[in-house]
């Protein structure tokens, strides 16, 4: 059973250290990905504790005392799959009724807490009950997350029914929270802003320490990240592609000719990806831009039902950097004729253009400024915060079986 990790708190006896809230979404790994990426550059000089659901809760567990941060558990929104692996809308809304039903004895508790602790800063990857607790107590907020790019981004582009896709989505998006004092919206993609939403800033993939320090290589061998829903026609298409194929997602089991089956390790999969030819994947941001940033042209194969990662497969082949396939029907053909063009994809990669941490970073600055960093955040809890967008209004600022990332 989760429950609070934490050692004894770094007492802030610096003025220019300060005390932040963060919290993040627990479906998959991109999230902790993403948290665990900025508080290895924010540890020495602030007090941090996280509040992690789920998966993200187990990858950070074991950065307690020694990660420079403090850990407690949280309930949080997931996915609902079905026998066969595969995302169940039904399912996914009875799990989300039932954290509706008790989000609001979770603001109040997550409310105490914030007044316990009296925070400098609280930021958010797309996690609603701490947003809502620190609007009501009046501590500002950050949003740092991957899911708003569906609220800032024009979509002209996109085909039409991907376009509905994406405009339902931003609607749900938008329901989490508002009143964020800045939005930072993190992607391997940027779209156009929507009107009213030049303000908000765009970074990159957040990339984690070891996958900057990889030093990539073509060794021959592909890897393959997919979950439970992958079928029998993919595994038979990787089989028969004329690679070696690492296959991560599956768990470990015994080889069937070209396919070893690899339990997730991270530091692991990012050497295989660092070495390999090609990445053979779902379509999560992070993963993606994991791969693209270690000069990686990707097969992209979105989750079935899971509109934000067809979203993202669609930029990616947009970009010229990989295909986009379906996860049922891709066969020996697709991926063999995939492999056949790496290295036209490889040549319109840009891995400089793809990693975000330092502008992410200079983004939060702002709002953890030295070396009254206390003094500066008390004044802005009493000024009239500036409301995202989360309407469409125009702002004069702008204000989702375990995986390596997501």
């Amino acid at each position: 059973m989760r429950g609070n990790r934490e050692s004894t708190p770094t007492p802030i006896e610096r003025a220019d250290m300060g005390r932040i809230l963060y919290s993040m979404a627990g479906e998959g790994r991109g999230h902790a990905t993403r948290v665990r990426t900025v508080v290895e550059s924010l540890r020495d000089r602030h007090d941090i504790l996280l509040y992690a659901p789920g998966d993200a809760y187990d990858l950070l567990a074991d950065g307690v005392g020694d990660g420079g941060y403090r850990l407690r558990s949280l309930p949080g929104l997931r996915f609902g799959y079905d026998a066969r692996g595969r995302l169940s809308p039904s399912r996914t809304a009875v799990q989300a009724a039932r954290y509706l039903a008790a989000l609001p004895r979770l603001v109040r508790r997550l409310a105490a807490e914030i007044e316990r602790e009296a925070p400098d800063l609280v930021i958010t990857d797309f996690e609603p009950a701490l947003a809502r607790a620190a609007r009501r107590v009046g501590v500002p907020f950050v949003s740092l997350d991957h899911q708003h790019f569906l609220v800032v981004s024009d979509f002209a582009s996109l085909p039409a029914t991907l376009r509905t896709h994406a405009r339902v989505m931003r609607g749900v998006v938008s329901l989490y929270y508002s009143g964020q004092a800045a939005t930072i919206v993190s992607s391997f993609f940027h779209p156009p802003p929507r009107r009213g939403f030049d303000a908000v800033t765009r970074v990159g993939v957040l990339l984690r320490e070891n996958v900057r320090a990889a030093r990539p290589t073509r060794e021959g061998h592909v890897v393959a990240y997919v979950r439970r829903d992958a079928s029998l026609s993919l595994l038979d298409a990787l089989a028969s592609c004329g690679r070696p194929v690492r296959v991560y997602g599956l768990g470990e089991q015994p080889s069937r000719g070209a396919l070893t089956f690899r339990a997730i390790d991270g530091q692991r999969f990012v050497d295989d990806l660092a070495s390999s030819e090609a990445l053979v994947s779902t379509a999560g941001n992070q993963l993606l831009g994991e791969a693209l940033y270690l000069g990686k042209p990707v097969l992209a194969l979105p989750e079935t039902g899971n509109r934000e990662q067809v979203i993202h497969a669609h930029y990616l082949e947009s970009s010229g950097c990989g295909l986009r396939a379906e996860m049922r029907t891709v066969d020996t053909a697709t991926v063999r004729g995939f492999l056949d063009r790496l290295e036209v994809y490889r040549a319109r990669i840009r891995p400089e253009q793809v990693i975000g941490n330092d502008a992410a970073l200079a983004a939060l600055d702002p709002w953890l400024a030295s070396p009254n960093v206390s003094n500066r955040t008390a004044s802005s809890r009493d000024a009239k915060p500036t409301l995202a967008p989360d309407n469409g209004r125009s702002p004069s600022t702008s204000p989702p079986a375990k995986e390596p990332v997501a």
